[in-house]
């Protein structure tokens, strides 16, 4: 997947909250559902969404669907702001230094 694809995966609420109860566990979708106020058929566009991202995995457990992170789903998005990490330690440097110049006035 591309960065884009996981940005507008991540750009929902629900889908980051999603994410957050499977960061702890392995879950159905009815599980996923639970607390969160959507509706499933909600629950499963946005898992949906998710698995296209490559931000999530499933697999077969009888009659359910259990969904887990798939571990590497974030790395093209790491590796895209690993491009721009050089960035801002010299932006902090200068915010400091401006922030010093401003006390000292």
């Amino acid at each position: 997947m591309n960065e884009a694809t996981i940005f507008h995966a991540l750009a929902d609420p629900n889908r980051r909250a999603l994410l957050d109860r499977l960061r702890l566990a392995e879950l159905n979708a009815t599980e996923l559902r639970q607390g969160l106020g959507i509706s499933q058929p909600a629950v499963s566009q946005h898992v949906a969404v998710l698995r296209q991202a490559g931000l999530i995995m499933s697999s077969r457990q009888g009659r359910q669907v259990r969904y887990r992170i798939d571990p590497d789903g974030l790395r093209p998005l790491l590796d895209w702001l690993q491009r721009y990490q050089s960035f801002w330690p010299q932006r902090l440097d200068n915010l400091q230094t401006l922030l010093e110049e401003m006390k000292h006035e």
